[in-house]
């Protein structure tokens, strides 16, 4: 049980200054109906615990997300926004998906207990709430969530450190295949090659997890999936699952990405033949096999417009066939040839 401290107490309505907490643990209590909980407040703040209050599920969210308490205490049965709801909402958020949430509920039909698992809840009490239970049951809970938050914490630092090499990071969790961290980079990353955000993760990345977790879980690194963006390619490799097991089912898995380019390709077919940047990108995938259907889908352009710049890419070239065009490019820019990578 932690040392007592000075608690804070605040309630709906009132529109805090920004909490210096000590090392207490911070217990969020949602009740619509303040004296039902008025025992349990009072026993947790002579505990030592920070309390929060809030009176309703959206107030609910707000505070969880604001504070992100170690736990909470969150009633199932209230107007507007019920228990359940604000659950759901709260794993959803990949920053307060971690908090334990333990229901307060009188409902005891089995269909009730079951809901309150299935949207997220960790543990559930019946009413009248009897404050030592509630305590022993956070105090299991608790000491799983720190333990898992520590952990993140280190993880945390470590992935921030891959982003200032040019490697960027994300984890998703197996179960529901929901992207639950990213660097600043992974965010960009994400956002210009896959159109996507948070907490959605792409879904060619979600097919290539879940093909490839049998051989990620004998310790066999995975084939890696690439994405290739016109001269840009962003490629991903499965590191190592970062997260515990929750009810059987898979943790949260460590991708690690990075971007490549061929913008000094390009640079160099420009520089080689006098070519404009849209010729040297016509004259690039020319040399990729591509036909001119296929580059105007690349570069957002008719056919008709790859044509006419093919065109003026032969008289630069002084050749009049794709193959020719091809094999001067790869002759001239050396960047081009396998051995390069290319």
């Amino acid at each position: 049980m932690p040392h007592p401290v000075e608690p804070h107490v605040l309630s709906v309505g009132i529109t805090p200054a920004p909490l210096q907490l000590s090392d207490s643990l911070v217990v969020l209590i949602v009740d619509d109906v303040p004296d039902n909980v008025a025992p349990l407040h009072d026993a947790l703040d002579e505990a030592g615990y920070t309390v929060l209050v809030a009176l309703d599920g959206d107030s609910a969210i707000r505070r969880a997300t604001q504070a992100l308490p170690d736990v909470v205490l969150l009633d199932a049965v209230m107007p507007g926004l019920d228990g359940f709801e604000v659950a759901r909402q709260l794993k959803a958020q990949p920053a307060t998906a971690h908090i334990p949430i333990i229901f307060m509920t009188g409902l005891t039909d089995t269909e009730h207990l079951v809901a309150a698992l299935d949207a997220g809840g960790a543990d559930y009490v019946t009413k009248p709430i009897k404050p030592r239970e509630v305590m022993a049951r956070m105090g299991v809970h608790l000491r799983t969530a720190r333990h898992v938050r520590q952990g993140a914490v280190e993880r945390s630092q470590a992935r921030n450190a891959l982003d200032a090499f040019g490697y960027a990071t994300i984890t998703v969790r197996e179960r529901d295949g929901r992207l639950m961290w990213q660097t600043p980079l992974a965010r960009d990353l994400l956002r210009n090659h896959c159109g996507t955000e948070a907490p959605t993760t792409p879904p060619v990345v979600l097919q290539w997890l879940r093909r490839h977790l049998g051989e990620a879980l004998e310790q066999r690194e995975p084939p890696r999936l690439t994405l290739e963006n016109g001269p840009r390619r962003l490629t991903f490799r499965l590191h190592q699952c970062v997260g515990d097991e929750v009810n059987g089912e898979g943790g949260d898995w460590l991708i690690v990405m990075q971007e490549t380019s061929d913008a000094s390709v390009l640079s160099s077919l420009a520089g080689a033949f006098g070519l404009t940047a849209r010729e040297a990108e016509v004259l690039y995938w020319v040399v990729k096999g591509k036909i001119n259907r296929d580059i105007g889908d690349i570069l957002g352009s008719s056919p008709a417009t790859v044509k006419k710049h093919l065109e003026r890419v032969y008289a630069k070239l002084g050749v009049e066939t794709r193959t020719a065009a091809a094999a001067m490019a790869i002759n001239r820019v050396p960047l081009l040839q396998p051995h390069h990578g290319a």
